[in-house]
């Protein structure tokens, strides 16, 4: 399995991750979903705290910047592929990162998979669905060498 991803850094944002760990972390999160397409496509948008907090007040209603936002396709369009979008906020995840004393790439690799957990349908809306949810993240994570973020 695979994930071709389009990478746009429209935060002006210094230092990130490289666009093939951004891949790779799409790729890990991909392949450990049961049914997923075989070959995948994400678009990920770095965003700063201007155009974060406009996308979440838009689509969440909540005015404050948030670390990752996820827009999927209708469910009947992930066959072919097309995955949808994902919008990061760089100095929301790196503040984050530094308030929880994590590692900046073990951060933005968390949210990535986060993100395109979303994309493939899960969610975190009530306990059930979260406890599943933030094991696969954790699952994921860990075969990619980065600690669990719940702890």
């Amino acid at each position: 399995m695979s994930a071709t991803i389009e990478l746009v850094n429209a935060s002006g944002a210094r230092g990130l991750p490289l666009r093939k760990q951004f891949k790779q972390w799409a790729d890990a999160a991909v392949t450990a979903v049961p049914g997923a397409p075989a070959r995948s496509k994400v678009s990920i948008r770095i965003v700063d705290a201007v155009e974060g907090a406009s996308l979440n007040k838009q689509y969440r209603h909540k005015d404050y910047a948030t670390n990752v936002l996820s827009f999927p396709v209708p469910a009947e369009l992930i066959a072919t592929g097309e995955l949808g979008d994902i919008a990061l906020c760089a100095p929301v995840v790196q503040s984050e990162a530094e308030q929880q004393q994590k590692d900046p790439v073990d951060h933005w690799a968390h949210l990535v998979v986060h993100g395109v957990l979303h994309l493939l349908g899960y969610d975190h809306e009530n306990n059930k669905d979260a406890k599943v949810m933030e094991g696969l993240e954790t699952t994921i994570l860990a075969g990619l060498g980065i600690r669990d973020p719940y702890q």
